[in-house]
């Protein structure tokens, strides 16, 4: 494999728009391909469905950062404090990755996750009744942003005036960062991130509330609990990990079903495909695209590659997941796909913990909005649509008409039993 790193072309609008042509190119060449990726960094981009499940549960695949021969990484991270950011459990393995997970999943759990559809259908209503009189908006804004930032808010427990400043701080961080990352723009929202996370995190040590984050203070497992620098990098986790995909996830579908007119009237006619469609617009087109990051703790043959110690492994789940070895006909959405062991949310032990509510989330966002938008058309052509350039993938905008109805603006209410809450921090914005 001496070949030069092909150049994954991400100044190419064309290529944003529709990668797919481009992948289907590199796994037919080989199970693994050495590239240059976003900010000009090189990974091993591990192409075809098995290698990929297969290098998911791989130990000598380490999620830290540490392990990667290539210095550049650390750079992504705020230098101030990276122990912080290497205590998450997306950075982190076993035996560390096992017992914060476990604690986490305390807090996290399949109830507290069932009980938030009631909240998530009225949160859903409410968007969607604020734009239907002008029929038109813009989808990603007024929509699929908004409904995961308010409930991930509201299961952590973050006052309602302080959620779209974390928008801004994520957006530094992780999306403006990831094409030619800015040190200084880093550290300066990470630094504003911490100093509001940590005096969150001390009104919920002093006056608990039927929120994750007072359940994550308290939570044990025998004689171990979350230290406070796990808190912040844990609580810093959960808010951006709950919403961020979550966007994508919906503006991606929105975007394939106007662009499959048979399969949106499909879905319209029979909603009951709706849990099926969700799976396939993971599969089709998800949120993390490329893949995921993996650092060689050793050399590694994978495909019949040998990749070498220290080196970034990209598995490349949205290559992976349009496999004809794996899926019939991949190029094709079709919401009524029963085979669909996609890997959008990973595989094995760094399977997506927020899986369930991103899928909830999905259903309910993708099921109404075509319930209550009739007639819901582009705004725009297709190529005009402007995509993000990092490794999170969705558009940017997303403008559409549809036919306007005049209903009741429906403010967003608190659920019952909660109260508003206030943060003491110099640090806090209304984003």
């Amino acid at each position: 494999m001496n070949r030069q790193p092909i150049l994954l072309p991400y100044a190419d609008p064309a290529f944003l728009a529709d990668p797919f042509p481009f992948y289907r190119q590199l796994r037919e060449e080989g199970p693994v391909r050495r590239a240059v990726i976003a900010g000009g960094l090189e990974a091993w981009l591990v192409t075809r469905y098995q290698d990929n499940l297969a290098a998911l549960s791989d130990p000598r695949l380490s999620s830290d950062v540490r392990e990667a021969s290539d210095t550049r990484l650390l750079q992504r991270l705020p230098a101030t404090d990276r122990e912080s950011m290497l205590r998450t459990m997306l950075r982190c393995d076993p035996p560390d990755h096992t017992r914060l997970r476990r604690l986490v999943s305390k807090a996290f759990t399949a109830r507290r996750v069932g009980e938030l559809r009631p909240r998530i259908q009225e949160i859903t209503d409410g968007l969607l009744d604020a734009i239907l009189p002008a029929g038109r908006a813009d989808l990603v804004d007024s929509f699929a942003l908004r409904l995961p930032v308010t409930v991930i808010g509201e299961l952590l427990g973050v006052p309602v005036a302080d959620r779209y400043a974390f928008h801004r701080w994520t957006t530094e961080m992780l999306v403006q960062g990831a094409e030619a990352p800015d040190p200084a723009r880093i550290e300066d929202a990470w630094r504003q991130m911490r100093s509001y996370l940590t005096a969150l995190l001390g009104s919920k040590r002093a006056r608990p509330r039927d929120d994750l984050l007072s359940a994550l203070i308290t939570a044990r497992d025998e004689e171990h609990r979350l230290d406070e620098e796990e808190l912040v990098a844990m609580a810093f986790l959960l808010l951006v990990a709950g919403y961020i995909t979550t966007v994508n996830l919906i503006g991606n579908a929105l975007v394939a079903l106007l662009a499959h007119p048979d399969q949106l009237r499909r879905l319209r006619d029979d909603p009951g495909l709706l849990p099926g469609a969700v799976e396939e617009f993971l599969r089709y087109d998800g949120p993390v695209n490329p893949g995921i990051a993996r650092f060689a703790r050793e050399d590694v043959t994978i495909g019949g590659v040998t990749i070498p110690r220290g080196a970034t492994v990209l598995v490349a789940s949205a290559i992976a997941d349009r496999d004809p070895a794996q899926f019939p006909d991949p190029d094709r959405l079709d919401v009524t796909r029963e085979s669909n062991a996609h890997l959008a949310f990973g595989h094995g032990v760094h399977y997506c913990l927020g899986a369930p509510l991103a899928r909830l989330e999905g259903q309910i966002a993708i099921g109404t909005a075509l319930r209550r938008l009739p007639d819901l058309r582009l705004a725009v052509p297709p190529g005009e649509l402007s995509w993000r350039a990092s490794g999170l993938r969705g558009p940017e905008h997303l403008p559409v008409t549809f036919a306007p109805a005049h209903t009741p603006h429906h403010f967003l209410s608190r659920p019952a039993g909660r109260t508003p809450e206030t943060v003491d921090t110099s640090e806090r914005s209304d984003g």
